[in-house]
């Protein structure tokens, strides 16, 4: 166990109980540390159910081909727990994340807080101690109870589209979800909003109109869409006829327009070329990602390999949207390699697949003792009328997959499924 692993454990038995949603336990430690959160460059304050990492990913494109320092936090990681911590551009070195753990471990003195809340904690210190143009912050759950939202005064807020996700603990309407992310709305504070279903716009706006804050919504106030290969966006200042984006996906266009509606609604000194440049490199791992390495030399030649994060039935839509595209373009035979937590429904993941009629190879994600069995899921696909198969490990499924002569080989279901998938491909965020 590497001494990251081994402070992260001990981290967890600080609060064992069932996790309740409360800033006291967050606010108590920072200020023990000196408030550091109060010592931060200017942050971006981002919440939403998918497209946080995505939207995070464009903003710091845009904001260092301008030249700026960016501070970055999200959640969760892939591989290694420094992917969580970009300081000034870079990811946290090991040494220096583990001995910020540490100290915020021997200053919280063994009183109750949650693994989130005391690595959050460390992350804000560092955060406050390195030089830094801007910070952007990602939400770990909800937003008004979130151990990031501890931020006054950020210069600007996001909300990226909102969907069906942590119901046990944000509760099980799209108004409910939708009032626990718009917590991190603050007055004074320039707020822009992806796209929404009608009941959650409602309750963000209804948030917002008690601060006295006027958000600005994709589709009502700005928009972005695919025209002859260009991302075209377009708001009150005019319109951009830009590059399209580096990342795969039709949704990703939506995603980069919320990122511009960002740098233009909040001000930010980057100019039209600095976010056409942005859009060209930007990165984001296990996001219709293509992979090569270890497991795509398992494959024929001729089969394309590729690896997404989608762990929920929003997710699964978006990515079954890029499938279709892809389809249509080169038809192949689709193998979808699946893994999920068992807080998610195979059955619902897999509906918007069922037209593709993929081929379905599940297996129980190493590691993880909340993860959906491979039997269970492969169940739960045979339901939809799918082909369906379980396997005991990642490579037996990929012999499996190479015997699908041609194949589209996608694997998803889950982020950690993902974070496994890379380090034993070898080819880890960096």
């Amino acid at each position: 166990m590497s001494r990251t692993d081994a402070i992260l454990k001990r981290l967890t038995t600080l609060y064992p109980k069932f996790m309740d949603l409360q800033l006291g336990r967050q606010l108590r430690l920072l200020d023990q540390l000196g408030n550091p959160h109060l010592h931060l460059p200017p942050v971006i304050h981002v919440a939403g159910t998918n497209a946080k990492g995505s939207t995070i990913a464009y903003l710091r494109a845009f904001l260092e081909a301008a030249g700026k320092r960016v501070h970055v936090f999200t959640s969760p990681h892939l591989v290694r727990f420094n992917e969580r911590v970009r300081l000034a551009g870079k990811l946290v070195g090991t040494r220096r994340i583990n001995d910020a753990l540490e100290e915020v471990e021997r200053i919280n003195a063994g009183q109750p807080i949650t693994q989130f809340e005391i690595t959050t904690s460390a992350a804000l210190k560092l955060f406050a101690e390195t030089p830094a143009d801007y910070l952007l912050l990602e939400v770990g759950l909800g937003g008004d109870f979130d151990s990031t939202n501890v931020i006054d005064h950020p210069i600007g807020t996001i909300i990226t589209p909102v969907d069906f996700d942590h119901q046990k603990w944000l509760g099980y309407t799209i108004a409910e979800i939708a009032s626990h992310k718009a917590g991190i709305l603050k007055r004074g504070a320039p707020a822009v909003i992806g796209r929404q279903r009608d009941e959650g716009l409602a309750a963000i706006e209804r948030a917002a109109k008690k601060l006295r804050v006027t958000p600005f919504v994709q589709g009502r106030d700005y928009d972005g869409y695919a025209q002859d290969g260009r991302l075209v966006y377009q708001d009150e200042d005019g319109l951009l006829d830009l590059p399209p984006p580096a990342l795969i996906g039709h949704h990703q266009f939506d995603n980069a327009a919320l990122a511009i509606a960002a740098v233009r609604h909040f001000r930010l000194p980057v100019s039209e070329a600095e976010i056409a440049e942005g859009l060209r490199t930007v990165t984001w791992p296990a996001r219709i990602q293509p992979l090569k390495g270890k497991l795509r030399d398992m494959l024929p030649r001729s089969d394309e390999l590729w690896l997404d994060g989608a762990h929920n039935a929003h997710g699964a839509a978006a990515l079954a949207r890029s499938l279709e595209d892809m389809q249509a373009a080169r038809p192949k035979p689709l193998v979808l390699i699946l893994g999920m937590m068992n807080t998610r429904d195979p059955g619902d993941f897999l509906e918007p697949f069922v037209a593709m009629a993929p081929r379905v190879l599940t297996l129980t994600i190493p590691g993880e003792q909340n993860a959906h069995t491979a039997e269970f899921m492969a169940a739960a696909a045979r339901a939809r009328g799918l082909d369906a198969r379980a396997h005991r490990s990642i490579g037996l499924a990929m012999r499996d997959a190479a015997q699908t002569n041609g194949a589209r080989v996608v694997i998803c279901g889950s982020l950690y499924l993902a974070g496994h998938i890379l380090a034993r491909n070898g080819t880890p965020p960096t």
